[in-house]
């Protein structure tokens, strides 16, 4: 009876400090972290222009007396906008004409004169110069007439006209605009720091708030020589498709430029400890018994939807927490739940 009483008394007051030494683990969830596919996305602003655009204007002063465009008209390379006063230069174009008529009869006949020896060929070498010398008259008057005419350099469409019939125009007045609009020019401006992995071809997504967030795919083309000192951005230049010719010259576009593909060692936003500036996981030790945990520092890079790169800390297989982070510390015993 005795003993029995002893031994009890020796239960109840070692019984709680065992219990209470005893390791607990913590329950969590782990995953394996591996190499994926990833291409780092980059969001900039973008402002669209036309592929080829010109403000048309006159190159002489003269009154207008023929428009051949209204606004918003699509013309073809060559149509011929805007006439000028040109009778005067129509006059002299015949006149050259007559006079180069002329003086090529006048070279063929001694051309054929000098052949029978009749005539020297100083006189021969005189009625060419006078042939030539109507040649170069006949071409600067055609050259004259052409200024009096307001012709299409491309194919596109023409913006608002300035001028009516009878407007005195002169030389660098704005008449209208000509834009082609079939491929449109975006200018994207790009923090410096994406610099090494800006190249042509890279692919582009476009959209803008006014045309209801519609994705434009397209690919840049080209990438600037010169960093904004400033702003520490370069223009990259993409090419947009416009076949439904709803992409206007001017608007700001909402852009996003897919990197190269690479493989990453990608690690899960909820596996991530963030403290500070630093960085860290909680490692499993899968060789030790009980399980533990290590908490490594990383060093990380561009973030994706839910998972983000890790540049160093972790190798691919290695196992991490992602649910039971708040809990654990460096060292800590764990249970393993479930394995994702």
């Amino acid at each position: 009876m005795r003993f029995s009483v002893w031994v009890n008394s020796i239960l109840l007051t070692w019984l709680p400090l065992l219990v209470y030494a005893a390791p607990k683990t913590i329950p969590v969830f782990i995953t394996n972290v591996k190499l994926e596919p990833f291409a780092e996305q980059i969001e900039a602003l973008g402002t669209l222009r036309a592929n080829e655009a010109v403000v048309l204007s006159s190159a002489v002063t003269e009154t207008i007396t023929a428009i051949h465009f209204n606004d918003g008209q699509r013309v073809k390379a060559g149509d011929i906008l805007v006439e000028m006063t040109s009778a005067e230069e129509h006059a002299l174009l015949e006149e050259a004409r007559f006079t180069l008529d002329e003086a090529e009869r006048q070279f063929k006949r001694v051309q054929a004169l000098v052949k029978s020896n009749l005539v020297s060929k100083s006189l021969l070498d005189q009625r060419r110069v006078v042939y030539e010398t109507a040649q170069a008259k006949l071409q600067a008057t055609q050259s004259r007439l052409a200024d009096r005419l307001i012709i299409a350099p491309f194919s596109g469409v023409v913006g608002l006209r300035n001028i009516s019939v009878g407007s005195l125009v002169e030389p660098g007045d704005p008449i209208t605009t000509l834009d082609d609009d079939r491929v449109m020019k975006l200018d994207i401006a790009v923090p410096a720091l994406f610099l090494d992995i800006l190249r042509p071809g890279l692919l582009v997504q476009a959209r803008s708030r006014s045309l209801l967030e519609k994705n434009y795919n397209g690919k840049i083309v080209s990438v600037d020589s010169r960093i904004n000192p400033v702003t520490r951005s370069i223009i990259v230049r993409a090419l947009l498709p416009n076949d439904t010719r709803q992409l206007k010259p001017g608007m700001l576009m909402t852009v996003r430029l897919s990197g190269p593909m690479q493989q990453q060692l990608m690690l899960p936003e909820e596996a991530l400890v963030q403290e500070g500036f630093n960085r860290y996981a909680f490692v499993v030790k899968t060789s030790e018994q009980p399980s533990v945990v290590e908490k490594r520092k990383l060093v990380t890079g561009a973030r994706t939807s839910g998972a983000i790169v890790v540049e160093s800390g972790l190798a691919p297989g290695e196992w991490v927490v992602t649910h039971g982070i708040m809990r654990l510390n460096d060292g800590s015993a764990i249970s393993i739940i479930k394995r994702e």
